[in-house]
Order: structure tokens, then sequence, then C-alpha cells
């Protein structure tokens, strides 16, 4: 593709095409957009002007873009990447209960051994993504490991949880670093239109380290020690701090330390990261370790939304160079992108938290089992993902997977509705399939609706916050299924009279009493309480049909954007001698 530009004084340039469908991109000062004023474009797309020639890859249009051997070597070194995340994140919840034992810890502390890892994964993506676009991608990503790493080491010499603690703290926040840029990445290497196949394959290593996982971390607590979940992570981190300096060259900011510092936007940072912070603490511990009624819970609530309200004022009018340019939210296919990836992180992650309850609970199946048992789910979402991803590199579109995505969702959510105390094993199996295969569409598809409404400029910074945006989902999941179940179980208890007296007791620590329901020999009281928990269980999932079925509302609106864009970054891919393009 050879092109030349014409310039328009004094706000609008474009450049016209000699390809077949004859594309404008139009540019503002100081910014980008994907599209521009059809009254415009349309005048002049039919003119021929003398072509000023450019290299081969300025001018391949992206749908004949080939992957050179070092965009291939970048993509196995990332997925490399999501797969230690994925394994890490998922291996330590069915170690819990042994390390809480061997450590004489209560089930509240256990408990943050696994939500501090979320938390920090959570808060620190968009600081860190931010700081990849000043210093470099690969520079932050070798930071990233290095916590990652660190954090490792502490919490497997640990003698205590609160040494464990710290340790995954400072995990969280390498791991969320290390995802988040993974896909960023990406966007550096390949064009848009093709990303969907590469991000697939994130996907799979995503969906291979996910159900791993638990297998992993189930052996090593049961058989050898639940240290060995840590130090599993070792061989993976010196694996990747020889690939990542090895494989991963991309172009750096000609700049001196100095002007890079200058650049961070220091104030935003503080006050984000400790606003989400504030935001997200309470949303764990209600109604686990304080009511929702509770001061504990209401105030550090209140104090992060006035937190977030200051952080957006500063990043619109105080910020030289914000951490999150507002403007991402301007665009109407973005902001229906990120409510989509926080509804769809929300609805996943209730599934995973609160299916094995069922499993565990009404069917008296082990963890191990009942981790196998939500293979319905873990086993569809990420194919599903892959395949959806495939399918828009194709066919340029992805709003269809917006709209099948969230309607599946929504239908599988009102099917799982129907599961019963004694939905045999046939049934329930092909009953959870729907919403999987459902979810595992609306992920890519939201991926590319914010994509394709961002400039080129603002592309890490958009593919960034999707993954933030996701994961705070995955931790709204855990707190406003807690809150639907805890109430819901409340009610259910309350129908039975040798129950109800102690429904409130029995729901403040409704997920850790599981196990001593499980123990109670097979009588009317065991009866009743499966049904409760059942009963409550149902109330869930229509629930997770209702926010399905806003994700599906939200996204009708979003516009069918060209996704044949030519890949432009500040950090290119650099092509050594032997990485010429086939």
């Amino acid at each position: 593709m050879s092109h030349q530009r014409v310039s328009f004084e004094p706000r609008y340039d474009f450049e016209l095409t000699d390809t077949p469908t004859s594309q404008q991109r139009w540019r503002e000062w100081g910014d980008e957009s994907p599209t521009g004023p059809p009254s415009l474009a349309s005048g002049y797309s039919n003119l021929e002007l003398p072509i000023t020639k450019k290299s081969a890859s300025q001018t391949s249009l992206p749908t004949e873009w080939k992957p050179s051997t070092r965009v291939k070597l970048i993509v196995l070194t990332m997925c490399t990447v999501t797969l230690l995340i994925a394994l890490d994140a998922t291996s330590l919840s069915v170690a819990l209960p042994v390390m809480a034992e061997e450590l004489n810890a209560d089930a509240i502390t256990a408990f943050w051994a696994g939500t501090s890892y979320l938390l920090c994964a959570t808060v620190f993506q968009p600081t860190l993504s931010s700081l990849s676009g000043i210093f470099g991608r690969k520079p932050v990503i070798i930071f990233a490991l290095t916590l990652f790493t660190a954090g490792a080491i502490i919490a497997a010499l640990a003698n205590n949880f609160t040494v464990i603690l710290v340790g995954r703290c400072i995990q969280g926040v390498g791991g969320g670093g290390l995802i988040a840029l993974a896909e960023i990445v990406i966007t550096d290497c390949v064009p848009m239109r093709q990303r969907g196949k590469y991000f697939a394959f994130l996907s799979g290593t995503n969906s291979l380290g996910s159900v791993a996982g638990p297998v992993v971390g189930g052996g090593f607590s049961g058989e050898v020690s639940w240290r060995w979940i840590f130090w599993i992570n070792i061989p993976f981190c010196v694996v990747l701090a020889v690939m990542i300096p090895l494989f991963v060259k991309l172009k750096l900011r000609r700049e001196g330390m100095l002007a890079k510092l200058m650049k961070v936007d220091w104030f935003g940072s503080f006050i984000f990261v400790s606003s989400t912070t504030s935001l997200l603490i309470p949303l764990s511990w209600g109604g686990v370790m304080y009511s929702w009624s509770s001061w504990r819970t209401l105030l550090p609530l209140l104090a992060g939304l006035a937190g977030l309200t200051i952080f957006v004022l500063w990043e619109i009018y105080g910020a030289e160079n914000p951490t999150i340019n507002m403007r991402l939210f301007m665009d109407r296919n973005a902001a229906a992108g990120y409510f989509s990836a926080a509804t769809a992180g929300l609805i996943l992650w209730s599934l995973l938290y609160y299916l094995p309850i069922y499993f565990e609970l009404v069917k008296g199946y082990t963890p191990m089992q009942a981790g196998l048992a939500c293979f319905p789910e873990t086993f569809t979402v990420m194919p599903a993902a892959v395949v959806t991803g495939v399918l828009i590199t194709k066919t340029g579109r992805y709003r269809w997977a917006l709209w099948g995505g969230w309607s599946l969702t929504a239908t599988g959510m009102g099917i799982m509705y129907m599961i019963d105390v004694g939905t045999p094993m046939r049934h329930w199996i092909p009953m959870n399939v729907v919403a999987g295969v459902g979810l595992g569409m609306v992920f890519p598809g939201t991926n590319y609706c914010i994509q394709s409404g961002a400039s080129d400029k603002d592309m890490a910074t958009a593919v960034g916050l999707y993954s933030f945006m996701r994961w705070v989902g995955q931790g709204l999941g855990i707190a406003a299924g807690g809150v639907i179940f805890q109430n819901a179980l409340k009610n259910e208890l309350k129908k039975f009279p040798e129950l109800a007296s102690g429904a409130h007791g029995y729901t403040t620590d409704a997920v850790g009493i599981v196990g001593f329901i499980k123990r109670m020999p097979s009588g009317p009281l065991k009866t009743q309480f499966v049904q409760a928990y059942t009963n409550a269980l149902q109330i869930v999932w229509i629930s997770m049909l209702g926010f399905a079925l806003a994700g599906l509302f939200a996204t009708i609106w979003v516009r069918e954007l060209t996704l044949d864009r030519e890949l432009k970054t500040e950090q290119a891919v650099v092509e050594e001698d032997g990485d010429e393009r086939r």
C-alpha cells in the first residue's frame, strides 16, 4: 500500500490510499481517530495523485501481514508469561486449608493470602502500563518479573501468614503488570486485524494454566508441601529471565532518565492506587470479616469513591501526562467495551467461586473433584475465545461476537437456574456449557471493540485498561456474588424452622461451614441445609442473568469500525538480520 498525504488547514489532514477499499485515516492536532467526517472523505475517495513509495513494512495491508521470526519469538515469550501467571493465580486456593492448619491460622487470615494477590494485581496494572509507555515495555516487564520472583521466594520461605501476605502482595504487583503488558506487547507487534489469533494464543495458555493450577496446587499441598506451589514458579521465572532480554526487542525512547522521570504522573498514580485499594478491600471483606452495614466496610468504600473522583479531575485538568487519559471513556465503543469487560469478569468469577460450593456440598465431591466438575466452564471459555478471535480476524467484524456471546451467556445463566439437588451429571454438564461458550465469545469481542475505537497513540493504554477492568470485574464478582448468596441463603434458611434461629450465624461464614455440613450425618437437618444452599445458588445464577442482559444492552450501541488499520506504534519490533518477513 502506498499513499500520498493531502493537507487541509487548519484542522484536518488525511491519507489517500491506493488500496481497493480506499480507506481514509483522519487526524486532529495532537490526536488520532480511526474515523473522520464522511462528507469530506467521500469527496476525495477516487482522487488519483502521485504516489510516494514506502517500505514494505509500512505499505503491506493488514490482511497480507505475515509474522517475522522475531514476532513469533515475542509471542512465544508472552504466552509463557501468561501460563506462569495463570498457573500461580489458580494453584493456591485449594491449598489454603492445609496452609492454615500447618501455620495455625484462621480462615480469615488464609482468605487474605488469596485476596491480597488479586487486589495488588488489579490496582497496579494501569500504573505499570503507563510506565511502559515512558520507560519501554521490556524494562517494565523485567521489573515486574523481578517483583513476581521475589514475592514467590518470600512466600515459599515463610513460616507465618504475615510473611506469606507480604510475598503475595509483591507477587501480585508483578503478576498484574506481566499479564497486562503481555497483551500490550501483542499490540506493538501485530496489526489490529490479525491480533485475534494471537490473543487467542494467550487465551489458550491462560486456559491451560487455569486448569492445571488447582491440580498442581492440590497435588503439592497433599503429597509434598504447599511451599512447592511457590517454588514451582522459579524455573518459569528463570526461563523468562533469559527469553525476555533475548527475544523481546522493541524500540525504546531515546531520552535521558531524568526526562522520563519527569513524564511520570506521580500524583495521579498514587491517588489511583490508594483509591482503588480503598475501594476493593471492603468489597473483599464485606460479608466475610465485617457486615456490609459496618463502618469498617462503608468508610473505606466512600473514601475510595472520593479518591477516584479526585483522580478523574486530576487526570482531566491537572496531569500533563495522565496515567489514564479520560478521553478513552468518551468513545462509545470504549465505554461499552470497558463495561462489558468488567461485567464478563464479574459473571465468570461468580461462577468459578460459587459453582464449586454446589459440587462439594450438594454432590459431595472433594475439592479436586469439584474443580474437575467446573471443566464445562474452564474448558469452554478459553476455547470459545480462541475460535472467536480467529473468526474476527477472518471476517473483520466483532459485533456479532458481543451480541451472540452476551445472548448465550444470558441463556446459559437462565438454564443454570434450573440446576437442582437431584440434577444428574448428564444434565448439569451441558447446562453449564452454554454460559461458558458465551463468555468465551464476549472477551475477544470486547477487546476488539475497545481497540477499534482507540487511536494509535492511546492503543497501549486502552488495552491495559481492558485488562484492568476485567480484573476489577473478578473482584466485583466475588463481592457481588457473596452479597447475593448470603442474603439469599439467610432467606432460605429461615424457611426451615430447625434452621431459622441460626440463619444469621450460618450466613456469616456461609462458605466456611460447607465442610462442616458435609461431615454431618445424613438426615433431615443436612437435607434442609443442602436444599437451602441449592436454592440460594439459584438466586446467584438468576442475578448473573441480569448482569448478562446489562452487558448485552450496553453493547447494542457499539459501532462496527474497520479493523484494517496499519500497525503504528512507538515501540515497534526491532528486526535483526535473518528475521525477514515471509
